[in-house]
């Protein structure tokens, strides 16, 4: 790969990290392990059969928890502590020829795990307004189904899985920016005549 689309794969890791960081890291040690991409040197780490379990494991347990409104929310708060350094590890060990991390990918990865974290909490304080569970658990779904997705087409088209998520991703932000006046709109004031 040329560094251009290890750039793209980089950010693109750090954003899906945000959403689900242990199903990101399990999906690239998988994909590595089986020879489907070849990984550079910092991130074959991911391919150890111990990052693979606990990875898995713990994905696993992020599927179930949250599905759970509440539970999501706190899982999420928790998860925070994960996400964006995971994010900041997986953008610069994508560019990293001999293991050593740079500052600014670092940096960016950082930033990319925290707007796709932000993003995810914001859209689910949303949907925990609503007193039924089916919402929450096709949100919970549909990331897990994004994060499987963009990750499927990272490895043969990273330039066209960052463009499709960060299209998403505007396109989600203004529709949450847009739910959120138009739920908490304050009512108008009385004109004094």
């Amino acid at each position: 790969m040329t560094e251009a689309h290890l750039f793209a794969l980089g950010v693109l890791l750090a954003w899906l990290a945000g959403i689900r960081v242990y199903l990101t890291v399990f999906g690239v040690g998988v994909a590595g392990a089986l020879g489907w991409i070849e990984l550079p040197q910092a991130l074959e780490i991911t391919t150890s059969p111990w990052v693979i379990g606990v990875s898995g494991v713990l994905a696993g347990v992020e599927f179930f928890a949250d599905k759970i409104p509440g539970v999501d929310s706190g899982w999420d708060m928790l998860q925070t502590l994960a996400r964006v350094p995971a994010g900041a590890f997986l953008a610069a060990a994508t560019l990293s020829p001999d293991g050593d991390l740079g500052a600014g990918m670092l940096a960016t990865g950082a930033g990319a795990a925290l707007a796709s974290h932000m993003l995810k909490a914001g859209a689910r304080a949303l949907i925990n307004t609503s007193p039924e569970p089916l919402s929450n658990w096709t949100a919970s779904v549909t990331e897990d189904a994004a994060v499987v997705g963009a990750l499927a087409l990272a490895f043969a088209h990273p330039w066209l899985a960052l463009s499709l998520v960060v299209a998403i991703s505007l396109l989600l932000a203004t529709g949450i920016w847009w739910a959120w006046r138009r739920l908490f709109r304050r009512a108008p004031r009385a004109r004094a005549d």
